[in-house]
């Protein structure tokens, strides 16, 4: 066993990952009932990963925060900036898209349960009363902006403590790190599983009515990973942008893939951040709030299918409504993390501004569940690799472009 784990440690993880995804569809597909029982492997790694990150965060922020010293620049305005920015052109793309290609739904009646957001306001508000949740409730919930609040003030609130204090802090949070480094090992493990698991179960059928508008959600989500997001970096640090941006998306897009879940995908953005040699008190702090507000393939989604909503029901929509949608979708899209289904259930929110009924609006969610294996896969795939991309091209611009990056 022993020499099986040395073995494995001389594969690149990110080759270990692709061995296991494709052992899982070959599996899938021999037999669909193994691959529905290798689903264990799937939900017990998601699952770890999503168990270990909120305590992770929680005690990094506190630690990066408790040891910063007055003066001492973390560079969180400049990545703040680059969030919000990327998250608005993402949702301005989405927008000349689907003028480019128009697209019509074949809506469903099967939408989802939960109640939808009646307006920003009531968004903003979620979000503000997330905030001041119990810290412990925060952490079993994986209340992210809860766990920012009270991580901060803690922190703040330590910076007065002697050195052995912090240095408790920082020796919890450094054990925490190992654990979830010890996790991300098993990250073929998972993926083989989860890749069993939906091709054995969902298949490609439901998804082949849906290729149009799948095609257009996707195409512009790569649009924004390999174009739009290059350009910002590029703006940034004045070098080629490509080295850092595969990186990003092969070693944080790919797992954030197959994990649908931007907040288990924080621990691999840690250690992605910590490889690359960011500033700890700038990334403890930048990567989960990305994981909160950094939401430009959120955008897309809100976007797109408001837009097809309103084709659907022919209605006219001009420029300047269109270029105000897109305001809304980056204020949504900011917000969806303390929305019940995220940026699906902000769908009817978008669809208000052209006077679509509720009832229609949820109809339109009901599709974007149908599809949900592909888009919110690739969704958080741009969400979470953005996360680690904008704050690694902030760190550089300050610090310097390594030389030895490698794609």
């Amino acid at each position: 066993m022993s020499s099986l784990f040395k073995a494995l440690n001389k594969i690149s993880l990110i080759k270990q990952i692709i061995i296991g995804l494709i052992l899982g569809i070959v599996i899938s597909l021999a037999s669909p009932d193994i691959g529905q029982e290798l689903s264990l492997l799937g939900i017990i790694f998601v699952g770890a990963l999503k168990g270990i990150a909120p305590l992770l965060v929680f005690f990094l922020i506190i630690a990066a925060i408790s040891r910063h010293r007055a003066g001492k620049e973390t560079n969180m305005k400049n990545i703040l900036y680059l969030y919000m920015i990327g998250t608005f052109l993402s949702a301005l793309t989405a927008v000349i898209v689907s003028f480019i290609f128009p697209t019509t739904l074949t809506l469903v009646t099967n939408a989802a349960d939960a109640k939808a957001p009646e307006g920003i306001v009531q968004v903003l508000t979620t979000l503000l009363k997330n905030v001041v949740d119990n810290p412990f409730h925060a952490i079993m919930t994986g209340n992210y902006i809860g766990i920012l609040g009270w991580s901060t003030m803690i922190g703040l609130a330590l910076r007065h403590a002697n050195d052995t204090t912090k240095e408790v802090m920082e020796n919890i949070s450094n054990a925490i790190t190992v654990v979830v480094q010890w996790v991300i090992h098993f990250a073929p493990f998972g993926i083989m599983g989860l890749v069993a698991d939906t091709i054995s179960t969902s298949g490609i059928d439901a998804l082949i009515g849906y290729f149009r508008l799948l095609a257009i959600l996707l195409g512009s989500m790569f649009f924004v990973a390999l174009v739009i997001n290059p350009i910002i970096v590029f703006m940034k640090i004045k070098r080629n942008p490509y080295p850092l941006v595969i990186k990003c998306l092969r070693e944080s897009g790919i797992t954030a893939f197959f994990t649908r879940s931007s907040a288990a995908n924080i621990p691999v953005n840690m250690d992605l951040a910590k490889r690359l040699n960011i500033n700890p008190d700038t990334y403890s702090i930048s990567i989960p709030l990305g994981a909160t507000i950094n939401m430009g393939g959120a955008a897309i989604t809100i976007t797109i299918m408001a837009l097809a909503a309103a084709n659907t029901l022919n209605i006219q929509v001009d420029m300047p409504t269109a270029f105000l949608l897109s305001i809304i979708a980056t204020l949504g899209a900011c917000g969806a993390s303390g929305v019940a289904g995220g940026s699906l259930l902000l769908i009817p929110l978008a669809c208000s501004l052209f006077g679509i009924s509720n009832d229609v609006a949820m109809q339109v969610v009901g599709v974007g569940f149908i599809i949900g294996v592909l888009q919110d896969s690739t969704e958080t795939a741009l969400n979470s690799s953005t996360d680690i991309l904008f704050t690694a091209a902030s760190e550089f611009a300050k610090s310097g472009y390594p030389e030895t990056l490698d794609v």
